[in-house]
């Protein structure tokens, strides 16, 4: 049974400038996430046992690390995916965002918790959609700035803003650590990740987007960033707060 999605606000009042076309636009960073929970199969125990090789073999996983998975040669091995896409897609719906996914970049990922960070410094003209494969291993997905906590299980899903501070903490923990995430201890978390683009009106909409509140800051930037009060900043990755740039 698929469970209604919430809406949380965040406080943080910030601005997002982002490519837009061949000019920097200004937005608000969203004060909404959007989370629910779908109904998807557990993957393949060869699934699962080949997600665990690149992990730990194929790749250096270390905690806080957020990596690219092999899409391509995880759906050779997943009869499912497309049943996944599809729950996906019908609660995206339910948010009144139309076949958004169908014409989304998607890939895989797979994370050891995540330090706390933003990503509106690359990819500031999206919104992140994401559904997590992975069985409930005491993490959440947390957002400092309200101090939100997801609990990760399969099948949660979730649309965030870019710009928005988030991280991967085990539960119950205050803040990131290191030494939450020992090397005997299975904390990996395998998700989707779609990039909706925020500008399409319905993912603009469902965010509560306003867009061009900065117009003269946006003609005199030429990289992608998210300022706070107007001024440069960065967020500390073990507590997930905005810091001043030295």
């Amino acid at each position: 049974m698929n469970t209604p999605p919430q809406q949380h606000p965040v406080r943080d009042l910030l601005t997002s400038y982002f490519w837009s076309g061949d000019a920097i636009r200004s937005r608000c960073v969203s004060d909404i996430v959007l989370t629910g929970t779908v109904d998807v199969p557990m993957p393949s125990a060869r699934l699962l046992a080949d997600w665990e090789r690149e992990t730990t073999s194929r790749m250096v996983l270390e905690p806080g690390d957020v990596e690219v998975m092999p899409l391509a040669r995880a759906r050779m091995r997943w009869p499912d995916y497309k049943r996944c896409v599809q729950a996906m897609s019908d609660w995206t719906r339910t948010l009144g965002l139309p076949d958004v996914l169908a014409s989304s970049d998607v890939a895989l990922m797979a994370c050891r918790g995540a330090k706390y960070h933003h990503d509106g410094s690359q990819y500031g003209g999206a919104a992140f959609c994401n559904l997590f494969m992975s069985e409930d291993k005491g993490l959440d997905l947390h957002f400092p700035s309200m101090d939100y906590r997801i609990p990760l299980t399969r099948g949660t899903a979730v649309i965030f803003d870019t710009g928005q501070p988030h991280g991967v903490i085990q539960r119950g923990s205050r803040g990131f650590n290191v030494a939450d995430f020992a090397p005997d201890q299975d904390c990996t978390q395998i998700f989707l990740t779609w990039e909706l683009p925020i500008e399409d009106a319905h993912v603009g909409d469902a965010l509560g987007v306003t867009f061009d509140v900065d117009p003269s800051t946006s003609l005199q930037l030429d990289e992608e960033q998210v300022l706070q009060n107007g001024a440069r900043v960065i967020v500390c990755p073990d507590s997930g707060r905005w810091c001043p740039v030295d």
